[in-house]
């Protein structure tokens, strides 16, 4: 019973890491109807930009406190984030408005290419270290209910509380403020929140800057993990199964969604996955979000779709 607690606590740990990626893909396709495949290379862009911005911006200034650089590096990052935003309004969606849904996804294809291959040609293609100060030893709990305790890494433990810190921020803001109020005012029809006084244009730009601070924490994290490299944007399409399962128009899918493919595909590596061969950690999250698609495609907490004549 403990190896199994122990297995399904790191699943979940990681499935959060998931969410807050697919956050980024519910906000975007909420405020503005586009499935943003771009979401994954926006994780490694912002992840390359803050381990590059640590580095230099302590060079350029002459300090060497580890802690300052990687804040003025955090910061840094998110204004290049916003910056890439705005761009993405004015030279990419803003001339599709109204468009087909399949013209949108290409364009967001189009955004990942270049955000994969300008970002490497602007901060580097190595493999960078982002060093948070987040312990990396592990640790045992409950020690007095499970003989031996339960093995829990320290790392995955604080990267998990800081995502499910932004994924809840995140959620009050679209449920709460005024501003999340216009985004869903975008989504349900973008004529009338034009016609109410609702600026699309400056709503886009909020939405993906929001997103992609949301990338750039996530990057963070992830680069603090695994460093900073091209597999990033690989590790961040993991979030596609997980919108498909909770529901592409749904906050609280994209957390459910992560933490169930989180662990399930812990779980089933451990206790399927001999049985096959091993390797079900890789496709177990697209199979499942595959069979969603043909027994209930708007995902658990999607929007289910009505059409009548």
């Amino acid at each position: 019973m403990g190896f199994f607690i122990e297995t399904l606590m790191g699943g979940l740990m990681a499935g959060m890491l998931y969410s807050l990626i697919a956050l980024g893909f519910v906000l975007i396709f909420k405020a503005s109807g586009v499935f943003n495949f771009a979401q994954g290379a926006m994780v490694l862009f912002a992840a390359l930009a803050m381990a590059r911005f640590a580095e230099w911006i302590p060079a350029w200034l002459g300090f060497e406190n580890k802690l300052l650089g990687n804040l003025m590096g955090f910061i840094a990052a998110m204004l290049v984030m916003v910056v890439v935003a705005w761009l993405i309004e004015k030279l990419v969606l803003g001339k599709l408005v109204n468009q087909e849904g399949i013209t949108l996804l290409m364009a967001t294809l189009g955004i990942t290419y270049f955000l994969d291959g300008f970002g490497q040609t602007l901060f580097g293609s190595d493999i960078y270290k982002i060093d948070i100060g987040l312990p990396k030893e592990p640790t045992f709990v409950l020690e007095g209910m499970f003989p031996g305790g339960i093995l829990i890494s320290k790392e995955d433990l604080y990267a998990a509380l800081i995502a499910a810190a932004l994924v809840a921020a995140l959620s009050l803001f679209f449920q709460k403020t005024g501003t999340g109020r216009a985004l869903r005012a975008v989504a349900d029809d973008h004529q009338a929140a034009q016609s109410i006084g609702i600026p699309l244009s400056r709503i886009w730009v909020i939405v993906w800057s929001v997103a992609g601070f949301a990338a750039l924490v996530a990057g963070m994290i992830w680069g603090s993990k695994l460093g900073v490299q091209f597999s990033l944007s690989q590790v961040a399409l993991k979030a596609l199964p997980v919108v498909i399962l909770g529901g592409l128009t749904s906050v609280p899918g994209a957390i459910i969604g992560g933490l169930i493919i989180g662990a399930g595909e812990k779980l089933s590596e451990i206790y399927i996955g001999p049985m096959l061969g091993g390797g079900i950690e890789i496709w177990f999250a697209y199979v499942l979000a595959l069979v969603f698609l043909l027994v209930r495609p708007q995902g658990l907490f999607g929007e289910k779709i009505i059409d009548r004549v």
